[in-house]
C-alpha cells in the first residue's frame, strides 16, 4: 500500500474532519475562562491535549467496535473493517495518543496530570457503553462536558461555575447530535442487540429527546453569557444565530425521512462550533476595545 493511500486510510479511520466539533468549542472556552492570558506554550499544550484525547477516543472506538462495524452496512467499508488498517496499528495509535495526552497534561500543571486518568477512562468506556446502557450518547456528552472543566484546570487550577455551565452546554449539544447520528444505525442496532436512545424510545421519541438536549444547550449558553463578565450584546445576537442553526438542524430530520442526517450531523454542527468560537472572539475584542 502506498504512503498516500495509507495516510488516507488513517485519516478516514480517525475522522480527522470531526475535530471541528471539539476544537473551536475548546478555543472558545479558553477565551471565556482565562483570567490572565496564558503563555503560547500553555495554549500549545492545551490544544495538543485536546487533539490527542480526541484521537485516542476515536482509535479506541474503532478498535472496540470493529466486530460490529464489519457487519454494519453503513460501516463495513471503513478502513479498519476492510483490514486496510490493522488492529496493531490502531493499538499503536491509541497508545501514542494516550502518551501525548498525559505528557501534555504533565506540561500544563500537576492538577491536570492528576485528573488525566478520568478522561482516559471515559474515552475507553464510551465504546463499551452501548452494550450496557441505552444512553451511550450521555457518556460521550460527559467526555465533552470535561473540556471546559479541563481548560479551567489548565488555565486557573480550579473548577468554576461558569466552566460547569459551559460543560453542560457542550455535553447536551454533543449528546443531542449523537442521538441524531445514531438514527442511521437504528435497524442494525436493534437486530444485533446494541443499545441507544433510538432503540429504546423509537425514532420519534429519539427526535424529541434530541430537541430537549439542544434546548438545554441553548439555555446553558445563555447562562454562560450571564456569568461571563465580558458579555456584550454581540454574544446574545450570536446565540440567536446558533439557535437558528439548531432549529434548522432538527427541521432536516423527520421520523419518516432520515436522508439528511449527515448534513444535519456534520455540516450544521460544524458551523455551530465555528460560529460559537467566532462569537466569543468578536465579543471579547468588542469588550476590550470598550465599544
Amino acid at each position: 500500500m502506498s504512503l498516500s493511500v495509507k495516510l488516507k486510510a488513517y485519516s478516514d479511520l480517525l475522522k480527522l474532519e470531526h475535530t471541528i466539533f471539539a476544537l473551536p468549542f475548546g478555543l472558545a472556552s479558553l477565551f471565556i475562562l482565562y483570567q490572565r492570558f496564558p503563555s503560547w506554550q500553555k495554549i500549545f499544550y492545551i490544544l495538543l491535549a485536546l487533539v490527542a484525547a480526541r484521537t485516542l477516543g476515536m482509535a479506541l472506538n474503532r478498535l472496540v467496535d470493529k466486530p460490529f462495524d464489519e457487519k454494519n452496512p453503513r460501516t463495513k467499508n471503513w478502513p479498519h473493517a476492510r483490514g486496510l488498517v490493522k488492529d496493531w496499528e490502531i493499538k499503536l495509535i491509541a497508545l501514542f495518543s494516550c502518551g501525548i495526552f498525559v505528557f501534555s497534561c504533565y506540561k500544563i500543571n500537576l492538577l491536570a496530570l492528576t485528573l488525566s486518568p478520568i478522561v482516559v477512562f471515559l474515552l475507553w468506556f464510551y465504546p463499551f457503553s452501548k452494550r450496557i446502557t441505552y444512553f451511550p450518547h450521555m457518556v460521550l456528552g460527559l467526555v465533552y462536558f470535561l473540556i471546559p472543566i479541563a481548560i479551567d484546570v489548565a488555565l486557573n487550577e480550579r473548577i468554576s461555575l461558569i466552566a460547569v455551565i459551559l460543560g453542560i452546554a457542550m455535553a447536551s449539544w454533543v449528546s443531542g447530535f449523537d442521538v441524531l447520528y445514531s438514527l442511521q444505525d437504528y435497524e442494525f442496532d436493534k437486530s444485533i442487540g446494541l443499545k441507544s436512545i433510538p432503540v429504546r424510545f423509537g425514532i420519534a421519541g429519539a427526535l424529541r429527546i434530541a430537541r430537549l438536549l439542544h434546548l438545554i444547550t441553548f439555555f446553558s449558553l445563555v447562562a454562560t453569557g450571564m456569568l461571563y463578565p465580558k458579555t456584550t450584546w454581540i454574544y446574545y445576537v450570536g446565540l440567536g444565530l446558533i439557535s437558528a442553526f439548531l432549529f434548522y438542524e432538527h427541521s432536516l430530520i423527520k421520523p419518516h425521512d432520515l436522508s439528511k442526517i449527515n448534513k444535519a450531523f456534520f455540516t450544521i454542527n460544524g458551523f455551530i462550533s465555528i460560529l460559537f468560537f467566532l462569537i466569543v472572539v468578536i465579543n471579547d475584542f468588542y469588550f476590550s476595545r470598550g465599544f
